[in-house]
C-alpha cells in the first residue's frame, strides 16, 4: 500500500530536524548531514537552513562552525553549486561526485577543455592552492603562468563577460578534492586546498563513496527513484539508475518518535533550502497555485518559500536595514488565527538565527526570483 504523502511530509522533516530539532549547536554537523547538504550560493540562506533545525542556534554559530572550528566545509557539491559539507565526510562526498557522469560542461569547439585539458588544470589548481588561499582572479594568475595561453584565454561566455577556459573545471577540481573555499578576505571568496584544514584528505573510492551517497540521500528524501536522484545530482539517469541498483537503498522507515511529532503548520524556509530543493515529487510538495507562485517556471529555491502543514503555500521576502529585518510574507490562503500566531513565531525565531529584530507584513511580495 503506498504511503501517504503526509506521512512522507512527517518522515522526511522528522528526519531533517523539522519536526522537532535535531539539538543545540553540538549538533550543527549532524543537522548538515541530515539535509545532505546545506546549498550555500546564499551564504546567509545556507546559515538559516543549518540553524532552523536545531535548537537556539544562530548563523554566528554556523559561521564558527564553518571558519573557526572547520567542522564543515564550504564548497562544489550535487549539481556543481555551493554547498556546506560535513568537514569529517569530504572525502566520501568527493568521491562519489567525482565519479559521476557529465561533470564538465560541454562549450562549443576552441572553448571546451578535452579531458586531458580537464586533468592538467586540476592539478594545476591543487599546485597553487597547496599552501594558499587564492582570490579567483589570483587563481587565475597562477593557472595562467603554469599551464600559458590555452587555459588563460578569455572565451567562456559568463555574467556578460568572458572568463578563462580553465574555469569550466573549477567544480571537477572540487569534486576531485583539489579545491574548496578558505575564509573571505573581506568581500572577495578565496580558494584553498582542503588538505591545508583536513590534514592527509583524500577522495574516497567511489566503489564506497557513490553507495554512501546513495543511501543517505535516500534516507533523507526517500521514498525516492533513481530519476531523483539524477535531478538532485544532475547527472544522467542511466548513471543514476547503475548507481541505485548496485547501492539497493533501504525503504525508509519513520524514525523513533515520528509517530508523535506532528507537521509544524507554519514553517519559513530561506533560498534554496534543501527540503524544497531534494524532495521529490514537485507536484506534491508545491500543490496548486504554489506551482506557478513560487516555482515560476523555473528550478526549485529561487523564492524563500513559506510551508503550511509541510508543503509550500506561500512565499516570503526578508529586507534588512541595521539590525532590523522586515519580513513580508505572501500566503496563497488565508491563514487561520492560529497560522497567524503561529508565523508571528516563526517569524521571530527567523529574527533568532538571522540576529536582527524583525517586524511582520503579510501581503504581496514583489520581489523577484534569485538568479
Amino acid at each position: 500500500m503506498a504511503e501517504e504523502p503526509i506521512s512522507i511530509a512527517r518522515r522526511r522533516m522528522a528526519h531533517q530536524g523539522l519536526c522537532a530539532p535535531l539539538g543545540g549547536p553540538e549538533a550543527i554537523v549532524d543537522a548538515v548531514r541530515a539535509m545532505c547538504g546545506a546549498h550555500a550560493q546564499v551564504q546567509q540562506a545556507a546559515e538559516h537552513s543549518v540553524a532552523r533545525r536545531l535548537e537556539g542556534v544562530t548563523r554566528a554559530d554556523v559561521q564558527e562552525a564553518l571558519w573557526q572550528r572547520r567542522d564543515l566545509v564550504r564548497t562544489y557539491g550535487p549539481r556543481g553549486t555551493v554547498h556546506l559539507l560535513p568537514s569529517a565526510d569530504l572525502h566520501l562526498w568527493s568521491g562519489a561526485l567525482s565519479a559521476l557522469d557529465g561533470g564538465t560542461p560541454r562549450h562549443a569547439d576552441g572553448v571546451r577543455l578535452e579531458d586531458d585539458q580537464v586533468d592538467e588544470v586540476v592539478a594545476a589548481v591543487g599546485e597553487a592552492l597547496a599552501d594558499a588561499e587564492l582570490t579567483l582572479p589570483e587563481l587565475d594568475a597562477e593557472i595562467a603562468a603554469r599551464l600559458g595561453p590555452w587555459a588563460s584565454e578569455r572565451t567562456m561566455p559568463a555574467f556578460q563577460t568572458l572568463w578563462p577556459r580553465w574555469r569550466q573545471a573549477i567544480t571537477v577540481a572540487a569534486h576531485r578534492g583539489a579545491l574548496c573555499f578558505g575564509r573571505p578576505r573581506g568581500r572577495s571568496a578565496t580558494y584553498t586546498s582542503p588538505a591545508r584544514w583536513l590534514p592527509g584528505f583524500a577522495p574516497a573510492p567511489a566503489a564506497v563513496a557513490v553507495p554512501w551517497l546513495v543511501e543517505s540521500y535516500a534516507a533523507a528524501y526517500g521514498p525516492s527513484e533513481p530519476r531523483h536522484l539524477a535531478r538532485w545530482l544532475a547527472t544522467s539517469e542511466s548513471w543514476a539508475a547503475g548507481a541505485w541498483a548496485r547501492s539497493a537503498p533501504d525503504e525508509p522507515t519513520s524514525p523513533p518518535g515520528s509517530a508523535v511529532e506532528s507537521i509544524p503548520e507554519i514553517l519559513l524556509l530561506p533560498y534554496f533550502d534543501a527540503y524544497v530543493v531534494a524532495a521529490q515529487p514537485r507536484e506534491e510538495l508545491f500543490p496548486g497555485r504554489a506551482w506557478d507562485r513560487a516555482l515560476a517556471g523555473s528550478q526549485a529555491g529561487n523564492y524563500p518559500v513559506l510551508l503550511v502543514d509541510g508543503v509550500v503555500g506561500g512565499v516570503w521576502h526578508g529586507k534588512r536595514s541595521g539590525s532590523r529585518i522586515a519580513v513580508r510574507v505572501e500566503p496563497l490562503a488565508t491563514l487561520t488565527d492560529r497560522q497567524r500566531l503561529a508565523l508571528e513565531d516563526e517569524v521571530a525565531r527567523v529574527g533568532e538565527i538571522l540576529q536582527a529584530r524583525t517586524e511582520l507584513t503579510v501581503g504581496r511580495v514583489s520581489v523577484g526570483p534569485h538568479a
